[in-house]
């Protein structure tokens, strides 16, 4: 949306519906709104998502707001996106296990996310093939989009949410020929003097560290490629912020994601910075570099004169060259800023995420190993 809270035009992100509940969810567990209000907001958010077409479960990229018809979102990409779909069912988990309660409103909504939950075809996107998940399929092209969710990206809790489904569940070969790639998702090189585990060089932008750990909690977590995660999502953002350091100006802070643009959505990294800030880079980085997060936010509060500020908070981007400054505010940017701020704080999402049954059993079946589940009774319940 405009800086000024008016609509840009009616197109819904379904992933960023996603991340608006787990703002919800933190504005009712800080008080913001009431549990009431909260809740109200949620169910009528699933009714919405109930008038969405499915496509195997999965739910489009785009839809329009009013009547949720599926946007195309590019050329054979007009159905179902697994990954869109994934970043949504990490929060309507989150919020099932939150709106714990026995009143008739608290038990509609978990009802109606375990519909959704349990209805996504996750082993229907290997294309029967014990190999990887794949992103898209379209019910007038089918697989031509033709790209397979592989690591290092912003998709890591698609897997975990496939291994742990009750009904449609993945088997740990698609997790390994598919996200890991063999191993070949392994980096373990020295960038600006820092080990990256994983992923392309330099890390990439930062929203491939940010948008399944805004769920899935990195501390002490590893598996047979990373041996704690929180070093990989330290190293990312670490790297990410030297590179900035070297590039812009003191007074201009830090961060490089997809964002807003002088001339569209464009994704910026430190092997292909486009000049550009996006704000939600350093402060969803708040768990991990909680110091330079801090000290980012406030050189934005303070960048010439304001001129970041916008009515829902510090405006999406900026170009600090021309003092190019973004009229909007994505939800896919300000959701995780809301959730990995209060990760840091509290590790509310992290705790509600980690703890549901769905995302238990997706763990240990991959093999993962987290300090949550170090009880040998715990592990085979989840069998």
């Amino acid at each position: 949306m405009k800086s000024d809270g008016q609509p840009i035009h009616e197109i819904t992100s379904i992933s960023g519906v996603g991340f608006g509940f787990l703002a919800l969810i933190v504005g009712v567990y800080r008080s913001w709104i009431t549990r009431q209000e909260g809740l109200d907001r949620a169910n009528r958010m699933l009714r919405s998502l109930d008038r969405v077409k499915r496509f195997h479960g999965a739910f489009p990229h785009f839809v329009h707001t009013s009547g949720g018809k599926t946007i195309p979102f590019a050329k054979y990409d007009d159905g179902g996106d697994l990954v869109e779909t994934a970043l949504l069912v990490q929060a309507l988990i989150c919020a099932r296990e939150f709106f714990d309660g026995q009143t008739l409103g608290e038990i509609d909504l978990r009802r109606s996310v375990t519909d959704i939950v349990e209805t996504v075809e996750w082993d229907w996107f290997t294309r029967g093939k014990p190999g990887p998940l794949f992103w898209h399929w379209s019910p007038r092209y089918g697989w031509a989009k033709n790209l397979p969710i592989v690591g290092w990206n912003e998709a890591l809790v698609a897997y975990v949410i496939a291994a742990g489904s009750v009904s449609h569940a993945i088997d740990c070969p698609s997790y390994h020929a598919g996200w890991a790639r063999n191993g070949d998702i392994k980096n373990n090189a020295m960038y600006l003097g820092i080990r990256l585990p994983l992923g392309e060089p330099y890390g990439g932008p930062l929203f491939l560290s940010q948008y399944s750990f805004c769920t899935l909690d990195p501390r002490g977590l590893g598996d047979a490629y990373c041996d704690d995660y929180r070093e990989q999502v330290h190293a990312h953002s670490l790297i990410n912020y030297r590179v900035c350091s070297a590039r812009y100006a003191w007074q201009d802070g830090w961060g490089l994601s997809a964002c807003d643009g002088p001339k569209g959505y464009v994704v910026n990294s430190p092997t292909n910075d486009h000049g550009l800030i996006a704000t939600t880079a350093a402060l969803s980085s708040m768990p991990f570099l909680p110091a330079r997060s801090k000290q980012a936010a406030m050189r934005f509060l303070k960048w010439r004169g304001g001129a970041l500020k916008g009515r829902f908070g510090l405006m999406d981007s900026f170009q600090p060259s021309s003092g190019w400054v973004s009229k909007t505010h994505l939800a896919i940017n300000q959701g995780p800023v809301v959730t990995m701020m209060e990760n840091h704080r509290s590790g509310l999402i992290w705790d509600l995420f980690m703890n549901a049954g769905d995302v238990r059993r997706g763990m240990v079946k991959l093999g993962f190993r987290t300090n949550r589940y170090r009880e040998q009774d715990d592990v085979l319940k989840l069998r």
